[in-house]
């Protein structure tokens, strides 16, 4: 039950996400500085709260036991993977839409996207915490197959002259980028960490980085309603609210099977499209946007608790063990 309840998490949080670009058409403003605008109002709305939350256990704590506040018993190695991973979430914004600006949106968005819960499986294999399942290899290339189809309209979108291969290596290195500090995310949530202050130092540092990217790129349109309006609900709603509830979902989710379940996000974003925007799904697309949901439909069930047999004993052994 835990943990259909974290992958429910993991995906209300996709869902979230895949309204940002239907709420970015209301806003006069720029992709990267509207990015910029989000990740640094929603980053400090984590790490505010996630402030608020630490000082109030380390006044409980004080109050129950002196010195044993939480959060001191983690080590620099720890705190160096936050502060790698807060570097890593604003990182992840300039490769993507660096990635976008050179190949386009369909294939920068493939790629990126895409390519994160493969890395993100790699990844957590790697570091010992889960092997992917054979299972879990073939949704998520299915879910990965099925995205590709739906943003791509099944054409290869990269134009006449073909896809940039500089702009391909960005996507990638977005997808590794965002594989990184979901990893960072879950193996300090596993470790004990409050998820709400994993993402608040991530997201809050990332902020503090972003900041001058918004102030270059020209945030003159924070100053329309719209505008303004359009940047508190991408911060507040599709980045702070968002990622506690993909936090919490990691208390209980495989980091791997959460990085494919977040697949959801394109597939709520064509669909907002085309009921908000009126924009046109064609048949293959439609069927992309089918395979993605199968994937992920098999991603999110439960796995089949083994039974473990009970070896055969003789009557003199079995007696003994009663």
């Amino acid at each position: 039950m835990k943990s259909r309840s974290g992958s429910l998490a993991v995906v209300a949080a996709a869902v979230l996400w895949g309204t940002a670009g239907t709420a970015g058409t209301l806003a006069s403003a720029g992709s990267v500085s509207l990015a910029a605008a989000r990740l640094v109002l929603g980053g400090a709305l984590l790490g505010a709260l996630a402030l608020v939350a630490s000082r109030r256990a380390r006044r409980t704590a004080r109050g129950n036991a002196p010195g044993n506040a939480p959060g001191y018993a983690f080590g620099n190695a720890t705190r160096w993977a936050l502060v790698l991973g807060a570097v890593a979430v604003a990182a992840y914004q300039l490769c993507f839409f660096a990635a976008v600006g050179r190949t386009g949106v369909a294939i920068g968005t493939v790629v990126a996207i895409g390519s994160g819960p493969v890395f993100t499986g790699l990844l957590s294999w790697l570091t010992g915490r889960e092997r992917p399942s054979g299972r879990w290899t073939l949704a998520t290339a299915a879910a990965v197959a099925g995205c590709a189809v739906l943003v791509t309209g099944g054409g290869a979108g990269a134009g006449a002259g073909g896809a940039d291969a500089a702009g391909i290596a960005l996507a990638l290195l977005g997808g590794l980028l965002y594989a990184f500090y979901a990893v960072v995310a879950a193996r300090a949530i596993g470790g004990g960490m409050e998820s709400g202050t994993v993402m608040g130092v991530l997201f809050g540092g990332a902020a503090v980085l972003m900041l001058p990217v918004l102030v270059l790129t020209g945030p003159v349109w924070l100053a329309r309603p719209a505008g303004l309006l359009t940047a508190l609900y991408l911060g507040c709603a599709t980045t702070g609210l968002a990622y506690l509830l993909y936090g919490r979902g990691l208390r209980t989710t495989p980091v791997a099977t959460a990085a494919t379940l977040a697949l959801a996000e394109p597939a709520v974003a064509a669909l907002l499209g085309v009921v908000a925007l009126r924009e046109h799904l064609s048949v293959v697309s439609w069927a992309g946007l089918v395979l993605l949901a199968l994937g992920l439909v098999v991603v999110a069930l439960p796995a089949r608790a083994a039974v473990p047999q009970a070896p055969a004993q003789t009557p003199t052994a079995a007696a003994a063990t009663r």
